[in-house]
């Protein structure tokens, strides 16, 4: 299993949070389909930007140490399939490769995101409750 720095705690409220920023209606994000390395996606609309559950998941995020938002990026991009398991340490190098300040815009800009970090945690045999 490999050891994540980020703890649980704070995954499951990222988690919950990403849940709630994406259930409102009329959520319009900016295009987050591309592959692990390259572009960041724009920050989402300034409609936005007041939201409670995005500004709890931006400090977050924010209070995180860069290799702590760099292990959350590679949790999305293993739980979305971009890679395996057996990859997690390059995973980290493409996320550490790709880092950004604005790592919290580029996370909650995937609309899966919940799902996905939760998949990933799983796929590197960690029991979600």
């Amino acid at each position: 299993m490999a050891t994540l720095s980020v703890s649980p705690d704070d995954l499951l409220r990222l988690t919950q949070l990403a849940r709630e920023f994406h259930a409102q209606d009329a959520m319009t994000l900016p295009d987050a389909s591309g592959g692990p390395v390259g572009e960041w996606p724009d920050m989402p609309h300034a409609e936005q930007e007041t939201d409670a559950s995005l500004a709890e998941f931006r400090s977050i995020i924010r209070d995180l140490e860069p290799d702590q938002q760099m292990q959350v990026v590679a949790l999305l991009w293993l739980g979305r399939g971009d890679y395996v398991a057996e990859e997690w340490e390059q995973t980290l190098i493409d996320a550490r490769d790709s880092w950004s300040p604005r790592t919290a815009d580029y996370l909650i800009a995937h609309p899966m995101l919940a799902d996905q970090i939760e998949e990933g945690m799983q796929l590197l045999g960690y029991e979600l409750d």
